[in-house]
């Protein structure tokens, strides 16, 4: 099954197993997701269901990966069988939490998802049935896990690997973030020694969908001839990571690691390098 499903894919499915996920982001998300979403629809909180949010950010970075013990009750509340059919979607053309949810339940093991390609307004411009409210579902049993299945990298493994090189780093962060020219959200600008950019947005065509798989491919073997094989993907928390990761996937790649600690981790633990290209 491909990791990406088009908004007309998704309006012709028919199947029983099928099980719709909204994981929009803002402080806002959830009035949002009331007031409107793609019928059938149960919403996901970044915060509080795709990670385990610390008090301090140079462990683990803004966004950390739960306890994979408490993602098996997330997955169970949101009513997931081992069986499901799950599309997820947000309003950043899955460049922020739907990329982030699909790691975590392709990581969990699970087989059959996909994220919704242009998501919402995608959705709404095929002219999917939408819906407004709470949505009525039975949670499924809780499925037992030991770890996540696809591959992470700690703070220590990318330094060790960078030092080393014997791995490829890849910055999916807008350039301008990467220079170090401005930081909207973390602490310091610039980048980590030896890591390449190659923003996130760079995955998508000018309508803001996913590029066809045979164009990803191409380009990703062109940006990464020459260089390690393995692959360290990084953003600013460990997020927009999972976009460049499901792009990668999407071309027919091996699922490459993700840094989840990512920039968010880096720039605040002590004694660390960063790049500036300003």
């Amino acid at each position: 099954m491909l990791p990406i499903i088009s908004p007309k894919q998704l309006k012709e499915l028919s199947t029983k197993s099928l099980i719709i996920l909204d994981v929009r982001t803002g402080k806002d998300s959830y009035q949002n997701y009331l007031n409107k979403h793609i019928k059938g629809a149960r919403f996901v909180d970044l915060d509080q269901d795709l990670a385990d949010v610390g008090e301090n950010a140079a462990f683990g970075g803004r966004h950390p990966l739960p306890e994979i013990q408490k993602f098996s009750e997330t997955v169970s509340l949101l009513g997931i069988s081992a069986d499901s059919h799950v599309i997820i979607y947000d309003d950043k053309n899955g460049a922020n939490a739907a990329a982030r949810a699909w790691w975590m339940l392709r990581s969990f093991g699970l087989k059959n998802i996909q994220v919704l390609d242009g998501g919402i307004q995608a959705a709404e411009k095929e002219g999917l049935e939408f819906s407004s409210g709470e949505e009525t579902f039975e949670k499924s049993e809780i499925i037992t896990k030991e770890h996540w299945l696809l591959p992470v990298s700690s703070l220590e493994d990318v330094e060790n690997e960078l030092t080393s090189e014997s791995a490829t780093v890849i910055d999916v962060r807008d350039a301008y973030r990467y220079k170090g020219e401005s930081e909207p959200i973390d602490l310091i600008a610039g980048h980590i020694p030896g890591a390449i950019n190659i923003p996130f947005s760079e995955n998508l065509d000018k309508n803001g969908n996913f590029l066809k798989p045979e164009f990803l491919k191409e380009k990703y073997s062109k940006l990464l001839e020459n260089k390690p094989e393995k692959l360290i993907i990084h953003c600013g928390s460990g997020v927009t990571a999972c976009h460049t990761i499901l792009a990668l996937a999407y071309a027919g790649f091996e699922i490459p690691n993700l840094y989840v600690g990512s920039w968010s981790e880096w720039s605040r633990r002590e004694g660390k390098e960063i790049v500036k290209e300003i």
